[in-house]
């Protein structure tokens, strides 16, 4: 998806409870092994004490709007994404944040895609918004909270551990002086095939966690595997990979080798996932590094491509005239390539 006019990236902004496990308690009461630990490269996760996921995300959308300048009466639309339980039945936490803000105006919609919904909101705030003339603004929230007894965000998953958190980016059609960052480009893919991975042999249940009292992908993936094996997946990640990227180089038409990119930045999962199932590839398509930004919070559900906007702009990573690549990944799978780029100054 290339934007047909620039899209500002107005404000981003990652709201982070003060609570932190650290993986060192983790292992010493045993809650999650010393060797996986290791291999997911997380010294601490943050933890959120009272606080429900919509609430966070209630922070993070007051942040950035007061960041971006942008007032909250003014948005056409909200998006809001998450994967885990919001903390009610049958209620819309979208209309909630919009509500809570003050954004009485707006158009509020929620996203469910699991690790990608962060990247799925902003790709559909920016179709909203381009069939729309004149000056246009939407809010992209997301928020998860991971708490036991329902996750053990130690234990839930291969390859990744779950911190808590909140994320906001508002975006402008068109962009005006003063953004941080513009969208250049946004590609998505999918293998639909693979949603069994995270249902495995299970049947469809009457009510949540019928099937399992915690969630455990765990359990559904090694019923996969069984039946299939790891290499079949490798591929389509592989593949999926190479995709996304070469499609949104494309669509921003940039060059592979292009000096004016900067990084390719990761998506928060796992050490040993990032260097063995991504960054081999991603080193084959693009000169330039990748960086890995999610150690002190793990993976944030479906925060992590707003949350590494956020960072962009918080470590002035990209000078005036450059770009940044930004991936992310989720069951189903989908996964997404952002490009980014520091506006030039006049």
């Amino acid at each position: 998806m290339r934007p047909p006019v620039p899209v500002g990236i107005a404000a981003a902004a990652v709201w982070l409870p003060h609570g932190r496990d650290s993986a060192v308690c983790a292992v010493a009461e045993q809650r999650v092994e010393a060797r996986a630990a290791r291999d997911l490269g997380h010294p601490r996760l943050p933890v959120a004490d009272g606080e429900s996921a919509p609430e966070m995300a209630v922070l993070a959308a007051r942040s950035a709007l007061r960041s971006g300048g942008v007032p909250a009466a003014g948005l056409a639309l909200l998006c809001h994404a998450w994967m885990h339980y919001q903390g009610h039945d049958l209620w819309s936490p979208a209309h909630y944040i919009a509500h809570q803000i003050g954004a009485h105006d707006t158009v509020p919609v929620g996203i469910q895609q699991i690790c990608n919904g962060g990247a799925a909101a902003l790709e559909l705030a920016v179709a909203r918004l381009s069939l729309e003339p004149g000056e246009r603004r939407a809010l992209v929230t997301t928020a998860d909270r991971f708490g036991a007894p329902g996750f053990d965000r130690w234990r839930s998953d291969y390859g990744a551990a779950y911190g808590d958190a909140a994320t906001a980016v508002v975006l402008r059609q068109p962009a005006a002086a003063g953004d941080p960052l513009l969208l250049r480009s946004l590609h998505t893919a999918a293998a639909p095939h693979l949603e069994e991975m995270h249902r495995g042999a299970d049947p469809f249940a009457e009510l949540p966690r019928d099937n399992s009292p915690m969630v455990d992908m765990r359990r559904t993936k090694r019923v996969y595997l069984r039946e299939n094996g790891i290499e079949p997946f490798n591929k389509v990640n592989d593949d999926m990979i190479r995709h996304v990227v070469t499609g949104a180089l494309r669509d921003a038409d940039l060059a592979a080798d292009d000096p004016r990119i900067r990084f390719v930045l990761l998506p928060r999962l796992g050490r040993k996932t990032l260097e063995s199932a991504w960054n081999p590839v991603l080193r084959e398509l693009v000169a330039a590094p990748t960086v890995d930004w999610g150690r002190e919070t793990g993976h944030l559900g479906t925060g992590d491509l707003p949350a590494g906007l956020s960072e962009v702009v918080r470590r002035s990573a990209l000078a005036p005239g450059q770009i940044g690549l930004l991936l992310n990944a989720g069951a189903g799978f989908t996964w997404s390539c952002a490009v980014v780029e520091a506006p030039g100054r006049d």
